[in-house]
């Protein structure tokens, strides 16, 4: 069906892209080349941090990055080099509908860089509109297929933003969706889109307030004979306190091999170095501290 993947993985993503471009820099429209350089050289700086942390400790065979062919060109080809393991993303960033970042040359862009994972972003509600869903399905098994004919990963991000109708119900409390209905409506996305076909090898969730929703959602993403998928946490960009808690509810879960924590691992650093108050230096090792911290926190609560 597909390969899967069930080794412990402890991603750090760094894909963003309009994050970059707006929200750090403030940026709009067409980037000059200064820019694009500016924003590569930013994001140097927090590979420098993950092969910081490898000489902490954190295990090469479990660590990975995750960034863009569009920023982080020279990163990706380094990594090759060094034996990393690799993710690309897929998706045209920013979109609400699932878009392939290459359009139809997304082949060669993959056969270019030689990813171990390639990775698609996807918001996808089951309760949402029936039409996009299908069109969104169809590209992804596409997507899917072609990475299983040539012997490659597929890591899906799923979000899950709500429907007008699901806010209400809540009464427009985000923290109330995400603990009563999001889980229910995660593992309705992880069945419709397994039954149209889609097989992604690892899934990049949103982290649960509950451990026993860690225990169905990843029941589910392993149903009928997925027994070696696995899922990975990502940090949604939130503070310190919830990415650990959400590492120790699903650390030990089966199923549960690692994580995708990007924002909380390295927004604040990246900040001080934007504006002067912290060196490059700094920046990398505040970077190789945090994911270092991740890793820690999960390897240790595996037990639990």
């Amino acid at each position: 069906m597909n390969l899967g993947y069930s080794r412990p993985l402890y991603i750090l993503p760094f894909d963003h892209r309009a994050s970059f471009e707006k929200g750090l820099y403030g940026w709009s429209g067409t980037l000059s080349p200064e820019q694009t350089e500016t924003i590569a050289s930013t994001k140097d700086v927090i590979y420098e941090g993950f092969k910081a942390a490898l000489r902490k400790g954190v295990p090469q065979a479990n660590a990975g990055i995750l960034v863009d062919a569009q920023f982080g060109d020279r990163i990706l080809r380094d990594c090759a080099r060094h034996k990393y393991i690799t993710c690309l993303p897929a998706e045209k960033s920013g979109q609400a509908e699932f878009q392939f970042e290459y359009g139809d040359r997304y082949p060669s862009v993959i056969e270019d860089y030689q990813p171990t994972f390639v990775k698609t972003l996807v918001r996808y509600n089951p309760e949402d509109d029936e039409r996009m869903n299908r069109r969104q399905a169809a590209r992804l098994r596409e997507l899917a297929e072609y990475l299983h004919r040539h012997g490659r990963y597929f890591m899906f991000e799923l979000l899950v933003p709500a429907t007008h109708e699901q806010m209400e119900s809540v009464d427009g409390d985000q923290a109330h969706y995400d603990h009563e209905l999001r889980p229910s409506l995660m593992m309705g996305a992880i069945t419709a889109l397994q039954d149209a076909g889609v097989e992604p090898d690892v899934w990049k969730i949103e982290g649960l307030d509950a451990r026993e929703d860690c225990v169905k959602l990843a029941q589910t993403a392993r149903r009928d004979g997925r027994e070696h998928v696995g899922c990975i946490l990502l940090g949604r960009g939130s503070n310190k306190a919830a990415v650990i808690d959400w590492l120790r509810k699903a650390a030990g879960v089966p199923g549960f091999i690692g994580f995708a924590v990007g924002r909380t691992t390295f927004w604040d650093p990246i900040v001080a170095y934007r504006d002067g108050k912290a060196t490059r230096e700094q920046a990398a090792e505040q970077i190789a501290g945090n994911y270092l911290e991740w890793v820690n926190v999960f390897r240790n609560a595996e037990g639990v």
